[in-house]
């Protein structure tokens, strides 16, 4: 390789920068939450003595609010209306950014 292209590689590379950071939305692509929406609370880019490789803790929601209509009564109404969270360590490789700032 050239000079040059060594150069320009350089640059790509310094210009991506971390994506994966605290208050980034990404999708669970494995496991029992997968699919679902949630947040990067704090992440460990290098890893560290339990988790050598670079991972997330994020809390997301494993179950969405319900439709609601005017008809129902408020005990069904509060029922539909409940969010179920989760809080949970992930690999990188098994999160998909969303939103991203490019």
């Amino acid at each position: 390789e050239t000079h040059a292209q060594n150069t320009l590689l350089r640059l790509v590379l310094c210009s991506m920068g971390k994506f994966l950071k605290a208050g980034r939305v990404v999708l669970v692509l494995n496991g029992r939450y997968a699919g679902k929406k949630a947040v990067i609370v704090k992440n460990h880019d290098d890893g560290d003595s339990r988790r050598q490789y670079g991972h997330a803790l994020v809390a997301g929601i494993a179950r969405y609010p319900l439709k609601v209509t005017r008809r129902m009564g408020t005990k069904r109404l509060a029922k539909r209306s409940r969010i179920k969270p989760f809080v949970k360590v992930y690999n990188y490789n098994h999160l998909m950014p969303t939103r991203s700032d490019c």
